[in-house]
């Protein structure tokens, strides 16, 4: 009699991304903001018609009496972080990736950028953590993004990551972008001499045949891939790099310049993020090497269940254990 996998259901679209049996914090990102508010009067938390669904809601109920609820309007949404940034405050105004990326492109930098204010934007459901198809699909966020100027870029790897950058964010001096892992959030970093750093890339573990570079849930899948292949008697190297802008190129730029196959690792599409960030660094640093992007590609995706989808665009540990397998066969 053969047996057939289980039929994933629905939620599997909107799961977390945490493998099973694995450590996970709960909405790490609200309670991180929640302490931050204990300690700050300044802090103020917005959401358009998003709380529950961005970890907003631990902040609001901590702190109801500055937590402002401003409906489904993104561009309102920032328009009024804007102003109370203009009068001192720091304000963290939530909502999905897609639509703060998307919809209120042109609130978030003229707004806030080109004043150069302290607003934190927290964006929900970046890249391919949502089944929902390309309407919450943020799979261009970064690349959106990249271009405005004074706009810091942090891609977290799980809840240590989260919580460490909260208060990070909160003291840089101008606005930036937060890609928010919410929920039941991984717990990864712990494991290693590990300490985010806002503009810092970091190495996770050594390795003499491949060097990955990686920045968000992707970290969590290079370490795991790095294991997998160890048992192969291949020593992987992880950089982690939470920071996408501005970019740490003098530790990413040493690490690649040396023999090993080179792979950078991403949850975002292969045009405009990580990739093409490490890529334009080597460039002006004149470093001639290649290097192998683990990415979405470059169209729209499909709508199905998380791990069904991790697997088809090649995000799976097991997708990226074979793409480095391939890659050093080829080489010889």
């Amino acid at each position: 009699m053969s047996t057939t996998a289980p039929r994933l259901k629905t939620s599997a679209m909107i799961a977390s991304f945490a493998d099973a049996g694995q450590k996970t914090a709960p909405t790490p990102f609200g309670h991180a903001l929640a302490r931050l508010g204990d300690s700050d009067e300044r802090v103020v938390g917005l959401s358009a018609d998003l709380a529950k669904y961005t970890d907003m809601h631990i902040f609001r109920q901590a702190h109801p009496e500055r937590f402002f609820q401003m409906g489904m309007a993104e561009q309102l949404l920032f328009g009024a972080a804007a102003g109370m940034a203009e009068v001192g405050l720091v304000p963290f105004a939530s909502t999905y990736s897609v639509f703060a990326s998307r919809r209120a492109y042109d609130f978030i930098c003229l707004d806030i950028a080109e004043p150069n204010l302290n607003v934190n934007v927290v964006g929900g459901l970046p890249g391919l953590t949502t089944g929902y198809g390309p309407s919450h699909q943020a799979t261009e966020d970064m690349a959106i993004f990249r271009g405005m100027p004074n706009l810091t870029i942090v891609d977290p790897c799980d809840s240590v990551d989260i919580e460490q950058a909260v208060p990070q964010l909160a003291a840089a001096p101008g606005p930036t972008y937060l890609r928010l892992l919410r929920g039941s959030v991984p717990t990864v970093l712990d494991e290693y001499d590990y300490t985010f750093e806002l503009g810092k890339a970091k190495v996770l573990r050594p390795g003499a045949d491949v060097v990955f570079v990686s920045s968000g849930l992707m970290t969590m899948r290079a370490l795991q891939a790095a294991e997998r292949l160890a048992a192969d008697r291949i020593d992987v190297a992880v950089v982690h790099a939470p920071t996408i802008k501005p970019f740490d190129e003098d530790t990413v730029v040493r690490e690649l310049d040396t023999p090993r196959l080179a792979v950078t690792l991403e949850n975002h599409t292969v045009v405009g993020g990580l990739f093409e960030t490490v890529a334009s660094a080597l460039v002006r640093r004149g470093v001639a090497r290649r290097v192998v992007p683990v990415a979405l590609p470059d169209r729209f995706l499909d709508a199905g269940a998380l791990p069904t989808l991790h697997e088809r665009y090649g995000l799976s540990t097991d997708a990226i254990v074979a793409r480095v397998r391939g890659e050093l066969r080829a080489a010889g």
